[in-house]
């Protein structure tokens, strides 16, 4: 009971509510304490700690706006930081050792930081701890142990980087404990990839991370991945009289590492077949000219991701001159353009080994005809694709009918999506 006190007045301070209020909006105001006091009232019910010695972080999930599968090829992505997080209650240890509690899984993850050695059979969690680790101390900076609580409500496995957001939230928590918090967002993404590349076995790019420290609406060019190019945009889509969701269409993306790595590697092939490394180096007119033999060489499926690389490149850069235009109709336009690319030519809307489960081609059937009925909006393809979460765009009017679509047809979850301005962070560094 006295940990629920403590809890309550920690988080009641004027200053708090103040900063929670600028993450999450009025509307979750009381619902954040809640979560908040329940994350520091279970964290003092398992370690000894004085309240006002407890730090907390944030980390947030990420919304892909444009760039689907562009980042792996030093391409372009318009992404957002958005208000489903990651948080954590924190306090750093002289013991070298992190201890980790996951709301939702049991026992504690344990990384020993004198232990440097990996098991196979260890978790996932725990492997990507270690990489983080890894990925410090490689770059020559301060690592030590904590004791950490956490709790997401980033939908696991969904195409709004759980993953990303865990990772930016150790990240940043070793960043302000044992760096002074002078790593920027570029720097500790950069950390997260190395962590899930390496410990993990993911191929992924550095869109997800970035989009999860970095905070708001960024427009990323990775023509040099080493050194990004991050242009942060105002906008704000409810004002502009729309609603942005996500819908979880019933799809799981946990074990589609085979199908996500072929997406990099066929467009790879395309790009070594006419000389270079990346899509990034090539042109449309390459490929015309040598389309018979890229087509013999790399296979058709190949030569359309890379087609599909290409425009959606341009694409970005178009959307982000409709948003300062403030032109939505544009807008509109090129988001249902991408999410037509994805389907149509990059073909990450399902597996080919599994035809009979198409949740996100359905998903994205009923939102296509809905908006079609209602005369406005657009959706398109989130994320990794093969399975996971849709996005949509809908007019704010028509988005109570939308959610009622798709709840009484899907039975999934859907998900209201606003960019926030701060990606990962420790909140009491701003008090």
């Amino acid at each position: 009971m006295k940990s629920v006190e403590q809890a309550h007045q920690y988080m009641h301070q004027e200053g708090m509510k103040q900063l929670l209020t600028g993450l999450y909006g009025q509307d979750e105001l009381e619902m954040q304490l809640n979560r908040y006091e329940q994350m520091i009232g279970s964290f003092l019910n398992r370690y000894e700690a004085d309240p006002q010695q407890i730090q907390l972080f944030s980390a947030s999930g990420r919304v892909e706006i444009g760039g689907n599968h562009t980042d792996h090829n030093h391409g372009k992505v318009l992404a957002g930081s958005i208000h489903l997080d990651t948080i954590a209650a924190a306090v750093p240890t002289e013991e070298p050792v992190i201890v980790l509690v996951s709301e939702g899984y049991e026992g504690e993850f344990k990384v020993d930081l004198n232990e440097s050695s990996v098991d196979d059979s260890e978790s996932a969690t725990t492997k990507l701890l270690r990489g983080i680790v890894a990925g410090f101390r490689e770059k020559g900076l301060h690592v030590g142990g904590f004791r950490a609580y956490a709790t997401t409500n980033v939908l696991s496995a969904s195409g709004l980087s759980s993953s990303a957001s865990f990772e930016m939230l150790i990240c940043t928590i070793l960043n302000h404990f044992y760096n002074e918090g002078r790593l920027d967002a570029a720097e500790i993404s950069k950390i997260g990839q190395y962590a899930e590349n390496q410990y993990w076995n993911k191929p992924s790019g550095l869109l997800d991370q970035m989009a999860c420290a970095y905070g708001g609406m960024v427009a990323m060019d990775f023509a040099d991945p080493s050194k990004p190019q991050v242009e942060q945009l105002q906008y704000d889509f409810g004002a502009a009289g729309y609603s942005m969701m996500v819908v979880n269409t019933g799809g799981n993306h946990a074990d589609l590492t085979e199908d996500y790595a072929s997406v990099p590697n066929e467009m790879f092939a395309v790009a070594q077949a006419l000389g270079a490394e990346y899509c990034r180096d090539i042109t449309l007119e390459q490929i015309y000219g040598e389309l018979p033999r890229l087509r013999e060489q790399a296979g058709d499926r190949a030569v359309l991701r890379a087609m599909h690389f290409l425009e959606e490149n341009r694409r970005v850069d178009r959307q982000v001159e409709a948003l300062r235009k403030d032109d939505m109709p544009a807008f509109l336009q090129l988001l249902t353009a991408s999410g037509n690319s994805s389907w149509k030519w990059l073909q990450n809307c399902y597996r080919d080994s599994d035809h009979h489960d198409q949740s996100m081609a359905v998903a994205l059937a009923i939102t296509e005809i809905y908006l079609q009925d209602i005369g406005g909006g657009a959706c398109r393809l989130h994320g990794g694709g093969f399975a996971g979460v849709i996005l949509a765009v809908v007019p704010n009017e028509h988005a109570a009918g939308y959610r009622e679509l798709i709840e009484k047809t899907l039975g999934t979850s859907i998900f209201d999506i606003r960019i926030r301005e701060k990606g990962a962070f420790c909140l009491n560094a701003l008090l």
